[in-house]
């Protein structure tokens, strides 16, 4: 493959925006991503673009895409693999380059989950990311859903709800620094564990908010990267993992198995090691999730990722920061948008331009699992093209 780069980024604020549609969040992220081409772009010179959407009410997706942003020369692909989506959508965008195919595209990833048009709009997507004959009648939703597996992690591993409490205070201290987050506030260890119980072991706090938002990014081949920036963040590896879909079919449910998939093709591909990884973006859906996904992406020995929130070391100024843009759990979590904005908050910390930098940071990984924990896709970004 040719060597593909990042060469802008940029997204909405990640809220409850009830007054916005996604027809307006769409060119709101374009905008901000072309504003951060150093030194610019004609939208001419987009040969094609994908789109990351899951939950939106206004129609057909690419075509609002098109219509929205006035692509309506190149060809628009829609990409939808649960909460997978927006690394799923840069996975297929630099694989269209890197084959040859085109030197510049857009991914754009947006959700409108807080729609007002129908009550049942978010609970019909709910049932569409997961098995509708035996789990979703059942009632298993996200949130049940993962607490079938952080439950049976708790069992086995010496982690306790206290370290999925302190997993959620560091993702919100780290998003008071992102003006973008959707909560930023501090919460405590105590707040967490006296919140309401949502599903256990989850209580309020552990749950990511429903967001509206989105993110854009537009990638170019090495060929024409000096066009745009004399800054370019690399795509090194990408990796997209699946494992099976009813609960009772999986084989252990203290691991996903998507993530080490994925995470194993994408460091395969960029040559890398998970002690390389300078900052992450880990899905945080839940923190149980974060925790778990600590072991299946290297960080952390199995059953051990509690050592790594005990000693502090994800926070940043740590040895592998995790989440300083605040995660799904304080910057919001629109599913098509996450991914992308996940590398909207690496392309930024790789250009030494984070509102939370990480100093030195030069390889920085993100990662989605989404839906009954049956995909995963991990992206790994650098400053250094090889």
């Amino acid at each position: 493959m040719r060597p593909v780069a990042i060469v802008g980024a940029g997204m909405t604020p990640f809220a409850e925006h009830f007054d916005l549609g996604i027809k307006d969040l769409i060119p709101m992220a374009y905008a901000d991503c072309v504003s951060h081409i150093d030194k610019g772009i004609d939208k001419s010179e987009i040969e094609a673009a994908w789109f990351g959407e899951l939950s939106t009410t206004d129609g057909f997706p690419s075509g609002i895409l098109a219509d929205t942003l006035d692509l309506l020369d190149i060809p628009v692909t829609r990409v939808e693999n649960a909460c997978a989506t927006g690394n799923d959508a840069i996975r297929n965008a630099a694989i269209a380059i890197g084959s040859g195919l085109y030197d510049v595209v857009l991914v754009v990833g947006a959700d409108k989950v807080r729609e007002t048009a129908s009550a049942a709009t978010f609970w019909e997507w709910a049932a569409m990311t997961r098995d509708t004959a035996w789990d979703y009648p059942l009632g298993l939703v996200a949130p049940a859903n993962f607490a079938l597996h952080v439950n049976r992690y708790l069992h086995e591993s010496p982690a306790t709800k206290e370290h999925l409490a302190r997993i959620a205070v560091k993702n919100h201290f780290h998003a008071l620094k992102n003006p973008k987050a959707q909560l930023r506030y501090e919460i405590t260890v105590e707040q967490a564990l006296a919140a309401p119980m949502v599903v256990e072991p989850f209580g309020l706090y552990d749950c990511t908010p429903q967001s509206d938002g989105a993110a854009a990014v537009i990638l170019a081949s090495e060929d024409v990267v000096d066009r745009y920036t004399d800054k370019p963040v690399w795509v090194r590896g990408v990796g997209l993992g699946m494992d099976r879909v009813m609960h009772q079919h999986k084989r252990d449910m203290t691991t996903f198995p998507p993530t080490v998939k994925a995470a194993a093709a994408a460091m395969s591909m960029a040559g890398v090691t998970p002690g390389d990884i300078d900052v992450a973006e880990v899905h945080d859906c839940f923190t149980g999730v974060e925790l778990i996904s600590y072991e299946d992406l290297g960080f952390a020995d199995r059953f051990e990722g509690y050592k790594l929130v005990e000693s502090g070391e994800n926070y940043v100024g740590g040895s592998i920061p995790i989440n300083p843009s605040g995660g799904l759990k304080a910057k919001g979590h629109p599913p098509g948008a996450t991914g992308v904005a996940q590398c909207y908050e690496l392309f930024n910390q790789l250009r030494g331009e984070a509102e939370n930098q990480v100093d030195g940071a030069s390889i920085g990984l993100a990662h989605n699992i989404g839906g009954p924990t049956a995909v995963s896709a991990v992206t790994i970004l650098s400053n250094e093209r090889s």
